[in-house]
């Protein structure tokens, strides 16, 4: 039986029996057929923790942060795919071409998601930018509007071809591309960063010189991101087969949705189907109508039941209410118990406890005569203690994932070396792994093109980006293009041993250093912009393996797979500055008194500040908060590595208590209402709770988000709500 172990070199992720009960090893017969085509391969793999932890060296990553489909999502019962018993029964599917896969009806309803989460993700980004993974939920979505589709054909006595696994994937790959650029793209961060104003939001100082902004532009943002999101495509192409296959890096998000697709697909799934459908269309026209209702009562600053004080008006004061977000109710079903408490926590830490404190000291440790709004005030506190939580869990993180990367590539060449000299005796693989292999192979996407795709996507963006920005030089460019390949290559095998995309460490690693380099008159603005390039490049690289592995777990062909990862970026560059656009002209984006905070707008634009004019842009006494801030962030992500895992699941995530340093806990009380209502449900139904969850979270996020678009459209065309509600102490 060891022989048999030592096939599946990199499951890192899983450690003792307790851990594969919670993470990724919940979907053993995936990650058994991912690894039975190893040098030393096997048909079935026992899992056994004894046998497992004597065979390798386990690297256990904290799954609650990244990836919570994995934990909160089991199987489809009767998944052949989940179950290695019932891989070793599964009847050969058909190959077909690898055209087939692409259908009208598919990039039709890609586009559909694309918008749909577009709309949402741009509506998360814009008020608080805790952006929940959505990837399930697009996949189950991308299910249901195919399968209602075929049903509804079928009803009406109209034949339509056969709705698969491999077209499920292609769908959901191509929504998931679309609506990535509208977080990935910067503009709820770094894009909006560089608006007058978060310029004018981040004071005076010899780093935020005169000029150094742009006003948003559908021109030049749809220019700029297909300059920019296009050649983390191509980085990683020729070493696709060696990462997925040869390697066998387990990429837990991908090896997740894959597992998901394929219990679709089976005879429960199908069962299943009916009720999520119904559930979500119920729990979607619920969200919507509420959301609907909720309008007619904000036509004011402070209206409606946004604004309800539900604690009372001295706890509305300090941002502690209910304000009857379904968003926020459903990412917080979506989102890991431990993530929603940390937001809480982070919520009564800053405005509970800090701030009040701190505001106390006014006209001491900053001036009495500034608005509440200035960096130099109690905001500055806000957003610099906010960015020592985010860069020290970040910088900790980022130290551990190259660590194991390199630790891992080390141990991969050991091993490769020792099977060239010692070959195993069951050499036995099973015929839907060879498949699978066969079909991988055979969508080979040659290297040379690769190479020249991305040379001359290199060549246009250095042409491009410095005729956009006149702060960038060319050079820069060229420089982000050169390292992006290394990067990426660093980032993708790290994200397929532990599923933590780093990619937005490296873009802050590259904003510090290029806004240090430009200097003081140009350094904020080329800091923010070619950040955002090394961040798109590096992060979409890894992404597109995560796709590569469930489409080697789907039997989906890797050259429609890249064909579809193409179309839905196109679609985002296109799709994600017409709705920020359309949001921007309607709602007062990045005002940190309104709804519409943006908050990481004003904090990347203070980190490029910090990168060029060092720590002396701090208000009193800030840098010895930050520091201690900075330790508490990067002492609590050692502990959650450390710790046994019973006590480390209650310690609280530092990324997620920072957003709420910045704005408040109103969003942190709607998302932990949301894991009150998954927790009760499990302890009455597990069973329905466990298919049922998704479908009504989607359901609540889509409604609710949906009904931003028309009510944007209402505000261009200056139709007020006729009714202000708010709320006054008694007299």
């Amino acid at each position: 039986m060891p022989s048999a172990i030592c096939s599946i070199p990199d499951l890192h992720c899983c450690g003792s029996p307790r851990e594969q009960k919670r993470s990724s090893c919940d979907f053993p017969g995936s990650l058994a057929a991912a690894s039975s085509a190893s040098p030393c391969t096997a048909v079935l793999v026992v899992w056994r923790g004894k046998e497992q932890s004597a065979a390798m060296e386990a690297v256990i990553p904290d799954r609650t942060r990244i990836a919570p489909e994995i934990e909160k999502h089991v199987a489809a019962e009767g998944d052949r795919e989940s179950d290695p018993a019932l891989a070793l029964e599964r009847e050969l599917e058909p190959v077909g071409r690898w055209q087939d896969e692409l259908t009208v009806r598919g990039m039709v309803a890609a586009l559909l998601i694309g918008f749909i989460y577009t709309v949402i993700v741009m509506k998360i980004a814009l008020t608080t930018g805790l952006v929940p993974t959505l990837n399930v939920s697009a996949a189950l979505l991308s299910f249901l509007a195919l399968r209602g589709w075929t049903r509804l054909l079928d009803r009406f006595g109209i034949v339509s071809r056969p709705f698969t696994r491999q077209e499920n994937t292609i769908v959901q790959t191509c929504g998931v591309a679309c609506y990535t650029i509208a977080f990935a793209g910067g503009f709820g961060s770094t894009l909006l960063g560089l608006n007058k104003n978060t310029y004018e939001l981040a004071g005076d100082s010899p780093g935020n010189g005169p000029g150094s902004y742009k006003e948003p532009g559908i021109g030049w943002m749809t220019a700029f991101l297909f300059s920019c999101s296009f050649g983390g495509l191509l980085t990683l192409i020729p070493l696709r087969q060696v990462l997925v296959v040869d390697y066998k890096l387990v990429y837990p998000s991908g090896t997740a949705t894959a597992v998901l697709i394929n219990g679709f697909h089976t005879t429960q799934g199908d069962k299943n189907s009916k009720k999520q459908i119904r559930g979500f269309l119920k729990y979607f026209g619920g969200s919507f109508l509420w959301s609907f209702f909720q309008w007619f009562y904000t036509g004011g600053d402070v209206c409606g039941f946004v604004q309800f004080p539900t604690f009372g008006l001295k706890a509305w004061k300090q941002t502690f209410f209910f304000d009857f977000s379904m968003t926020y109710v459903g990412a917080g079903m979506i989102c890991p118990h431990i993530v929603n408490i940390s937001t809480l926590l982070g919520a009564i830490l800053s405005y509970g406890i800090l701030w009040p404190l701190i505001s106390k000291n006014k006209g001491d440790w900053y001036p009495a005569n500034v608005k509440e709004s200035s960096m130099k005030s109690l905001y500055g506190y806000k957003a610099f203690i906010c960015i020592a939580l985010i860069m020290g869990d970040g910088l900790y993180h980022f130290t551990k994932i190259i660590t194991i990367t390199f630790k891992g590539m080390y141990r991969q060449f050991i091993r490769k070396r020792v099977d060239n000299r010692v070959k195993d005796v069951d050499n036995t693989v099973s015929l839907e792994d060879l498949q699978r292999d066969e079909i991988f192979r055979k969508g080979h996407i040659p290297s040379w093109m690769a190479y020249t795709g991305y040379a001359l996507l290199s060549v246009i963006a250095v042409v491009t980006t410095p005729i956009m920005f006149q702060q960038v030089k060319w050079y820069y460019v060229v420089i982000a293009y050169v390292v992006a390949p290394m990067l990426g290559f660093a980032n993708s095998y790290g994200t397929g041993l532990t599923d933590i995309n780093m990619g937005y460490n490296y873009g802050k690693i590259g904003l510090f250093v290029f806004a240090g380099w430009a200097g003081r008159d140009n350094g904020v603005v080329a800091g923010l912009v070619v950040g955002t390039c090394v961040k798109q490049l590096v992060l979409i690289s890894a992404d597109l393996m995560q796709d590569f592995k469930t489409s080697y777990l789907t039997q989906t062909s890797p050259r429609s797979m890249m064909v579809a990862q193409a179309v839905g970026t196109a679609m985002g560059c296109i799709v994600s500055p017409l709705t920020f656009m359309l949001f921007y002209k309607a709602f007062d984006i990045g005002n940190p008194d309104g709804t519409w905070k943006a908050p990481y707008a004003l904090i990347y634009r203070n980190m490029a500040i910090l990168g060029v004019e060092g720590f002396s842009v701090l208000p009193k006494y800030c840098l010895a908060l930050s520091a201690g801030f900075f330790a508490f962030a990067a002492v609590l992500s050692i502990a959650r590595d450390v710790m046994p895992h019973r006590y480390r699941q209650y310690v609280p995530l530092p990324m997620a208590m920072a957003v709420p340093f910045l704005v408040g806990g109103s969003f942190a009380i709607d998302m932990c209402i949301g894991s009150l209502v998954v927790f009760v449900w499990n302890k009455i139904k597990k069973k329905e709770a466990d298919f049922m969850v998704p479908a009504v979270a989607s359901g609540l996020i889509c409604g609710d988000g949906i009904w931003t678009f028309p009510s944007s459209i209402l505000a261009l065309a200056k139709i007020k709500p006729p009714i202000c509600m708010n709320f006054t102490p008694a007299p």
